[in-house]
């Protein structure tokens, strides 16, 4: 067998590979065999038929198909090995010329994994931001306990800002209730902004029992296109005022929140569970941008079909995350100034999906060049970990035992033991 390689791009090749008389004669054994399974001779047991006498007995165009067939498998398996090349997908087999037990020529076309050629991943630099709680994240976090600890008594004045009141409401565009637009018994906050600029407004100085309407227009950014910057009516009927009352901040307080003995210990807990959150955050940038500056120095071709994969990967996630909190993708669009589906994946998504597949490549590269590997006992410790998680349910931990979801966890184990020897073989200021 001779085979010839050509370069069509960076992650493409196309080979060109002849085969000649002995592995077509291989060939023709294996489709006998295959053909003889089912074939019936009188005096043989079916599949037991040998091959010479299948030879007689089978169709001479279907033996040629199945030789053929067979060859060509064979050929590219042997030509991908020797040359070396990883396919990354199923070659585009074109026959240019066969002669049946004598010569067979064909082109194989396909993706394959590129070359990766690493820069130098020991001179990279980056910063790591220093973490710095202040006053007001201290703060906001106890006033969010001071609102978990409230109480709330009825009132009977006129709501106020602060107050949490129930509420009737039936939201009308051109006359019309819109979706999304009515509720009974909704428990509302004044003053936390849960809707539109002049919604809440509107119920201070209401008291129970008055019904009123509230002439109010959407946001021209709102996230439904049809009633964004849309002129509204709201008909509201007040149905109870409650005052909330928040503790004092005090060491009984403190108490209340958890094993402290005064208001500092308390904060001093709250300023170690920041910083170390911010921590946390700040060695995950640096991880980032570690990669980045890597893939920027490195010569790191992304394959067509790599990024594809990626690009239905990231809109299948995107819109799963966007349905969550109750949006559509025409919404985003529309509110980010795409044009529509297509520009909005060649914009965002493809960029994202290259990003992905350059930072993947160049990390596989570097886990060969530093010898990075991951043993049997890490990657149970690891599959423990998620197991643990997912203590409850039974359907979710029998996909542990799965061999797909295994490597997949091996390769997650695999990039960040990786990107933690980047981060030693690299020195991070402050």
């Amino acid at each position: 067998m001779q085979t010839t390689v050509k370069n069509l791009s960076e992650t493409k090749v196309q080979l060109t590979i002849k085969v000649g008389a002995s592995e077509l004669a291989a060939a023709e054994q294996v489709a006998l065999t295959k053909l003889g399974k089912k074939l019936k001779v009188a005096g043989f047991r079916e599949g037991k038929v040998p091959a010479s006498v299948v030879a007689k007995n089978v169709d001479p165009g279907a033996l040629q198909e199945q030789t053929l067939d067979d060859a060509l498998s064979r050929a590219v398996a042997e030509a991908f090995l020797n040359e070396k090349l990883q396919a990354l997908d199923r070659p585009s087999v074109e026959v240019k010329a066969y002669v049946p037990r004598e010569s067979l020529e064909f082109t194989a076309e396909v993706e394959v994994m590129p070359a990766v050629e690493l820069g130098d991943y020991k001179k990279l630099k980056v910063s790591v931001e220093k973490v710095v709680v202040s006053d007001d994240e201290i703060d906001e976090i106890i006033e969010r306990m001071r609102q978990g600890f409230a109480s709330k008594e009825s009132a009977k004045r006129a709501a106020k800002d602060g107050d949490e009141v129930v509420i009737d409401f039936v939201g009308k565009k051109d006359d019309v209730a819109f979706d999304g637009g009515t509720a009974t018994d909704y428990s509302l906050t004044l003053g936390s902004h849960q809707f539109i600029p002049g919604f809440e407004e509107g119920i201070v100085g209401h008291k129970v029992g008055d019904k009123f309407d509230l002439d109010l227009e959407f946001p021209k950014d709102y996230h439904a296109k049809e009633l964004a910057g849309a002129k509204v009516v709201f008909s509201v009927t007040l149905k109870e005022v409650k005052e909330v009352k928040l503790p004092e901040v005090n060491d009984e307080f403190a108490a209340k929140a958890g094993p402290f003995t005064s208001v500092d210990e308390l904060k001093a807990d709250i300023q170690r569970e920041i910083a170390s959150q911010k921590e946390r955050e700040a060695g995950e940038k640096l991880k980032d941008q570690l990669v980045e500056q890597l893939v920027s120095v490195s010569k790191v071709p992304a394959p067509e079909i790599l990024v594809n994969d990626q690009m239905q990967s990231i809109e299948r996630d995107f819109s799963q995350n966007l349905l969550y909190q109750g949006l559509t993708l025409d919404s985003y669009i529309t509110s980010k100034d795409f044009k529509d589906e297509a520009d909005w994946r060649e914009k965002e998504v493809k960029p994202a999906a290259v990003r992905r597949v350059e930072a993947a490549l160049v990390l596989g590269e570097l886990s060969k060049v530093e010898k990075i590997t991951a043993t049997n006992e890490e990657l149970e410790a690891h599959i423990d970990l998620y197991k643990q998680q997912y203590a409850n349910n039974k359907e979710v931990l029998k996909q542990f035992e799965q061999p797909e979801v295994r490597r997949d966890i091996a390769n997650r184990l695999l990039t960040e033991k990786t990107v933690d020897r980047l981060v030693e073989l690299n020195s991070v200021s402050k």
